[in-house]
């Protein structure tokens, strides 16, 4: 959100002095398997429609004992139980980010913090004085940054770079982790050149000449990212320690991570085995890259904490920097539909192929055009192969024809999304696809009222990972100011209740773990966050500062550490 990027500018910064020198994380340290220990709150949330509502929940060996009144949950615990006193917070069930990027918030933590950057002076200003964790290789890297916040709204270029830094290969990373922006010694590292053609999926912006400004969008960010140095293995770790650092402190207990490559992947498989997971990790394999005939080969992996179970596969770019497919040209560049990053024949195959090997496929969609394609390719392969059964998702499903809004919610797929994009997006997303197709943007209430189910996240780092403001703006679709008063298109707002589910219930049935987690009762894994408000009932605008008070995954009190 605009407002809340300003408001919540600075937190990255102090995180990261705080968090990016870990390495790995220390083992979470749940009470024994004999050891009871009840909570008691003003309120508890079960999100359960047996008993919705209690004033207690008792927790042994990992799982959910009792819920109830204090009384019955004393009773039910015994008389050598551990009592934990939560004053006026409300306990909910654990919450779930359904759409993040682990290995990308990490290194956002560590690289030139760019959000909520209000002109391009500020953004020089900010690289002119990197942190050392800003440092990979001989390269400065950083991200954050977003044209649509400055008084121009135009793209930058190399020329900005090169006046502070000409003999240092500079990359910077668009909010939305869709294009980038480099000086001049990065683009002759890179051999970008005037003759350089565009890459298929990919833009190379170019000046009157036909010289490379220095803005390269989806997939030619490659020829810059194929000679940047790769992260030594402590910066990874130090990285990857601080981002699920992070997300225990905002309330996460468990986060499918869209996309995830094979290193990250086995340096998470040792922390399982060594039990130092703080939360749970649900996998989507890269399926974009060279990564992919890997994790097809060896298929689908569950450990304690870390189950990999689904694939992740990028259709088109992102709204703000015009990648997404569009079936008619951008309203605001008439001769530009945006980009598929895959062919429509190489999709299905990759499609087919991750199916027939037990994958759900999850496919990260934008724009109206790469979400029809996407449905029908799915709707086709799964009925070839079988595998309806497997939930298929669509990540964003962010501008959608209305017939394919009807369409989704007879498919039986999951709409993974992500409710401050809308805040984010809403000062300038019609201007990108006009008044008709907007009536099909950011529409959770049509696609839920179609019968689709939702799961919630943030897609961190594009967004914070903060869980409170995707429920505020799944209430309100305001921005921090409130603005606008009423919300945008507000008719597409969700009740309390209806937020809370999508980052809860919704986001465990996309994970095939409604029968674990996402509610509140006796026998269920005990993953619970106690907050200073109560989600539901609270006025919208005191979850702007709410608090999390503590943090609970598998019965161990990850934040704040017991």
């Amino acid at each position: 959100m605009h407002g809340m990027k300003s408001l919540l500018g600075a937190v990255l910064l102090v995180v990261c002095a705080a968090g990016c020198a870990r390495r790995a994380p220390e083992a979470p340290q749940p009470p024994s398997s004999s050891t009871t220990t009840v909570y008691v709150a003003r309120r508890v949330r079960t999100l359960d429609a047996e008993r919705p509502m209690a004033e207690a929940l008792s927790v042994r060996a990992g799982k959910v004992l009792a819920v109830g009144t204090r009384d019955e949950v004393l009773a039910a615990s015994g008389a050598d139980a551990r009592v934990v006193e939560l004053g006026e917070a409300t306990v909910v069930p654990g919450l779930t980010d359904a759409h993040g990027h682990l290995a990308g918030l990490g290194a956002g933590l560590a690289g030139v913090q760019l959000e909520g950057t209000a002109t391009r002076d500020e953004v020089l200003s900010r690289v002119a004085s990197a942190p050392a964790t800003a440092w990979q290789g001989d390269w400065l890297i950083g991200r954050g940054w977003d044209q649509n916040d400055w008084p121009e709204k135009s793209f930058p270029g190399r020329a900005e770079l090169d006046a502070k830094l000409p003999k240092t290969p500079v990359a910077l990373e668009r909010i939305d982790g869709h294009a980038l922006w480099v000086n001049g010694e990065a683009l002759r590292r890179a051999k970008i050149t005037k003759d350089t053609p565009d890459p298929a999926g990919g833009r190379i912006l170019r000046d009157a000449n036909g010289e490379p400004t220095g803005i390269l969008v989806d997939n030619a960010m490659d020829l810059v990212n194929a000679v940047l140095p790769s992260a030594t293995e402590a910066q990874h770790e130090a990285r990857l320690a601080a981002a699920l650092a992070r997300c225990a402190e905002v309330g996460l207990t468990s986060v499918h991570d869209a996309g995830m490559d094979l290193r990250t992947f086995r340096l998470l498989q040792r922390w399982d085995k060594e039990g130092r997971l703080p939360v749970r990790v649900y996998v989507m394999a890269d399926g974009q890259g060279a990564d992919r005939e890997t994790y097809l080969r060896e298929g689908p992996f569950q450990g304690r904490m870390l189950t990999l179970r689904a694939v992740k596969l990028s259709l088109d770019g992102a709204l703000g920097s015009r990648g997404a497919a569009l079936h008619a040209p951008y309203s605001d560049e008439p001769s530009h539909r945006g980009l598929l990053l895959l062919s429509p024949e190489e999709y299905e195959a990759r499609v087919k192929a991750f199916m027939e090997r037990g994958f759900q496929v999850a496919t990260h969609a934008i724009g109206d055009r790469a979400n029809t394609l996407v449905l029908e390719t799915l709707l086709r392969q799964a009925e070839a192969t079988g595998t309806g059964h497997l939930r298929h998702r669509v990540e964003h499903a962010q501008i959608m024809r209305l017939e394919d809004i009807v369409r989704m919610g007879k498919s039986g797929f999951v709409a993974s999304m992500q409710p401050t994009h809308a805040t984010s997006d809403m000062p300038w997303a019609e201007t990108r696809v006009g008044p008709e197709r907007i009536q099909g943007a950011y529409a959770w209430r049509k696609l839920k009222e179609a019968g689709t189910l939702l799961a919630f996240g943030s897609d961190f780092p594009v967004e914070r990972p903060d869980v409170l403001l995707g429920l505020y703006a799944a209430r309100t679709r305001q921005d921090a100011e409130g603005q606008p008063l009423n919300g945008w298109y507000p008719i597409q707002r969700l009740s309390g209740e209806e937020a809370l589910e999508g980052f809860t219930v919704g986001a465990a049935q996309a994970a095939f773990a409604e029968n674990e987690r996402g509610r509140l009762k006796p026998g269920m894994d005990a993953d619970f966050v106690a907050l200073s408000v109560d989600p539901v009932e609270a006025p919208p605008a005191q979850l702007l500062t709410a608090q999390v008070k503590l943090t609970v995954v598998a019965g161990a009190e990850v934040h704040p550490a017991r």
